[in-house]
C-alpha cells in the first residue's frame, strides 16, 4: 500500500505501508544504530516521535519477547530503507510486521533514508506525518504544520508508571541479597536500568514521575534514580521542584533526562538540539581520565552548562561530536548524571562502571549513617 512521510517545511517522501494502516503525526528524528530495534522501538523516550532508521535493512532478525525496554512499542511510528521479510534468528519469536500490527504501529518502507536524514540534519528534526490514508501531499504538509511537537509538551504523564511498584526482577537479574534500597523515578524508565540495579544487589522500588520527595524519603530509600524519559524537561516543573527538595538527603544518579532535570533543579537552564543524538556509537570524553567511551544516546535535548556555571558543579564528561554536557558531578552533594545511556540495550557495554559507582556511593552514604 501506497504511503507517505510529509515534514512541516513541505518536504515530501513517498514509500509503502507495512503494519498499521492509518495516519500518525509526530517529531520526525533519525537513529544510526545497526541493531537494536527492538530496544529502540519499546523506549519510553521516544514517546511523541517517529524514528527513521539510517541502516537500510530492518527486520532481519524478527522479535522476541526479551529484547523489549518496556510492556509495549512507545515510538508513533517507524520509517525505515528496506523491511525484511524473511525473519532469521534462533531468539526470534515472531516477524516485525505482525509486531507491529499487534501493537497498533504504522511503519513505512521503501523511503530514501539516506535523503531524510541528511534533510534532518542540515535542517533539524521537525514535526511530520506518516500516512497510508492520505495521499494528497498538500493535506498532508497542512497536517504536518499543524501537528503537536515536543517543546512545551509533558509527555512523561503519558509514559510513567501510575502508581509505585516493586521490581521483582527477571531470571539472572538478582545476583546477592538486595543489602540497598534505591528508588526509581519513573519518567519513562527503561527496563534494562531496571535490571541492572538488581544485577547491584538493589531493591528496586519504581515510583511515578508525580511522586512527593517526602514519599520517596518515607520509603528510606539509600538512593534514588531519575530515570530517561521523553519530551522537553522544561515542561515538568512538578519533578524539578521534588528533586531539588532530595538534594543533601540522598545519593542521587541521573540518566538522560534524568540529567536534564537535575540541571534544572539546580538552576539551570537546558535548549534543544538542532537534530539530538540518537544512536549505539557515540563518543564521549570523561574528563578526568581522558579516557573515550563509546555509547549509546537518545536524547534531543542538553543541559546549558553556562547557565549552572555559578554552582559547586562540574562536567565529567563531553560529546566529541559537538562539545555538549555529557555528564556532571556535584562538588558538595552525593549526586551525579549521564547524558547518555549506561545501560545501553542497544549498544556496547562500556559504561556499565557507572551503576557500580552508585552502588559504592549508596554503600558510603549509608554506612556514615546518612541513610
Amino acid at each position: 500500500m501506497k504511503a507517505f512521510v510529509a515534514l512541516e517545511d513541505g518536504t515530501v517522501f513517498e514509500g509503502k505501508g507495512f503494519g498499521l494502516e492509518g495516519e500518525k503525526e509526530g517529531e520526525i528524528v533519525f537513529n544510526t544504530s545497526m541493531t537494536g530495534y527492538q530496544e529502540i522501538m519499546t523506549d519510553p523516550s521516544y514517546k511523541g516521535q517517529i524514528v527513521t532508521m539510517t541502516y537500510p535493512l530492518i527486520g532481519n532478525y524478527g522479535i522476541n519477547d526479551n529484547d523489549v525496554e518496556s510492556d509495549s512499542p512507545k515510538v508513533e511510528g517507524f520509517i525505515v530503507r528496506e523491511f525484511s521479510r524473511i525473519t532469521s534468528n534462533w531468539r526470534a519469536t515472531g516477524d516485525l510486521e505482525d509486531y507491529f500490527r499487534r501493537h497498533n504501529i504504522i511503519a513505512v518502507e521503501e523511503i530514501d533514508t539516506r535523503a531524510l536524514t541528511r534533510h534532518l540534519r542540515v535542517r533539524g528534526v521537525m514535526r511530520g506525518i506518516i500516512s497510508t490514508a492520505d495521499h494528497d501531499r498538500d493535506s498532508l504538509v497542512r497536517k504536518a504544520k499543524g501537528s503537536r511537537g515536543i517543546v512545551g509538551i509533558d509527555l512523561i504523564q503519558e509514559v510513567t508508571c501510575r502508581a509505585p511498584y516493586e521490581f521483582d526482577g527477571e531470571k539472572g537479574d538478582d545476583t546477592g541479597s538486595a543489602a540497598l534500597h534505591c528508588v526509581v523515578m519513573d519518567f519513562g524508565v527503561k527496563r534494562n536500568i531496571l535490571r541492572i540495579l538488581r544485577r547491584k544487589g538493589c531493591r528496586v522500588t519504581v515510583v511515578p514521575s508525580s511522586a512527593k520527595a517526602e514519599e520517596i524519603m518515607a520509603m528510606k530509600p539509600d538512593g534514588v534514580l531519575l530515570s530517561n524519559g521523553p519530551g522537553d524537561p522544561e515542561a515538568v516543573p512538578y519533578a524539578i521542584a521534588e528533586i531539588r527538595k532530595l538534594f543533601g538527603r540522598v545519593p542521587i544518579f541521573g540518566i538522560c533526562l534524568g540529567q536534564q532535570l537535575l540541571g534544572l533543579a539546580l538552576g539551570g537552564k537546558t535548549y534543544k538540539l538542532k537534530f539530538g543524538h540518537r544512536g549505539a556509537n557515540q563518543p564521549i570524553k570523561e574528563i578526568l581520565t581522558g579516557k573515550v567511551y563509546i555509547t549509546s544516546e537518545n536524547h534531543g535535548f542538553a543541559v546549558d552548562v553556562e547557565s549552572i556555571k555559578d554552582q559547586a558543579v562540574h562536567v565529567t564528561h563531553v560529546n566529541l561530536n559537538d562539545g555538549t554536557a555529557e555528564g556532571m558531578e556535584h562538588e558538595t552533594y552525593p549526586l551525579f548524571s549521564v547524558q547518555y545511556h549506561p545501560e545501553a540495550s542497544p549498544g556496547p557495554h562500556d559504561s556499565y562502571g557507572l551503576f557500580e559507582k552508585f552502588r559504592k556511593m549508596m554503600e558510603t552514604y549509608k554506612k556514615e549513617g546518612n541513610a
